[in-house]
């Protein structure tokens, strides 16, 4: 699938509001979207009832007040975690943000959204299944649909076998071997990957493909700037404070 006209911003805003709210919470996009940002990254995963929640770690103890694995739990405890007085005192008391309660706020708020299918390890294809599924019925009646990401391509497979339509963009941290070949045989529109892994051949073989190119996660002007100069066509920041997503 090549995306000839893409519909989406060139600046997204890491997990909500990058390090300047609890991320991943309600809370972070209403901040991030407080800077003008209108395109949010998140990570999703499920509970172990399968109710798909914001969360990046597999385990809940960096950013929660609980303990363990997240995905072990069902939805019911995990919606009674503090998730925002690790950042600071003035978000604690902050919940985990269900998918859909964040879902219903892009969309009522006319934001686009970059979902980070991350799986709790052993449920890759699981996780994609349901989350893709959920988001197709979400944005049913969208004009722009979620970008649906993941390191795991058998999430990826899963999410296009669940719901095809939805593009999809291959994560990376390397340039392991087959990379390209296996972001198209997975039907993706985009590659995904650390910004230091760009340079003028990778960035022009990716466009010959038809894909796009994003970038993780850029924080320094001397970073936006030299993906500028490549062409790349997004980045994705912590500091929405610093980069104003219009420029």
């Amino acid at each position: 699938m090549t995306v000839v006209n893409w519909p989406y911003p060139r600046w997204v805003a890491h997990r909500g509001a990058g390090k300047l709210a609890p991320e991943n919470t309600l809370a972070a996009f209403r901040l991030g979207a407080a800077h003008g940002y209108r395109m949010f990254e998140c990570d999703v995963k499920l509970s172990a009832d399968d109710v798909p929640f914001l969360m990046h770690d597999a385990t809940l103890d960096r950013t929660t007040n609980g303990h363990g694995t997240g995905g072990d739990k069902p939805w019911s405890e995990l919606s009674l975690l503090d998730a925002g007085g690790w950042h600071s005192r003035a978000f604690a008391g902050e919940p985990l943000a269900s998918f859909e309660s964040i879902a219903r706020y892009c969309l009522r708020n006319g934001h686009l959204l970059n979902i980070e299918i991350k799986p709790t390890p052993g449920t890759a294809g699981r996780t994609g299944k349901v989350v893709a599924q959920r988001a197709a019925e979400l944005w049913a009646n969208a004009h722009t649909p979620p970008l649906l990401t993941s390191f795991e391509p058998d999430a990826l497979a899963a999410a296009r076998e669940a719901a095809p339509d939805l593009p999809r963009g291959l994560l990376l941290d390397a340039m392991h071997p087959n990379w390209l070949d296996i972001a198209q045989q997975l039907g993706c529109v985009a590659i995904v990957c650390n910004h230091a892994l760009w340079d003028a051949p990778t960035v022009a073989r990716v466009q010959a493909a038809g894909l796009r190119t994003l970038s993780y996660t850029v924080n320094d002007e001397w970073a936006a700037e030299r993906l500028t100069a490549l062409g790349t066509d997004g980045i994705i920041t912590d500091r929405v404070d610093l980069f104003s997503p219009t420029a």
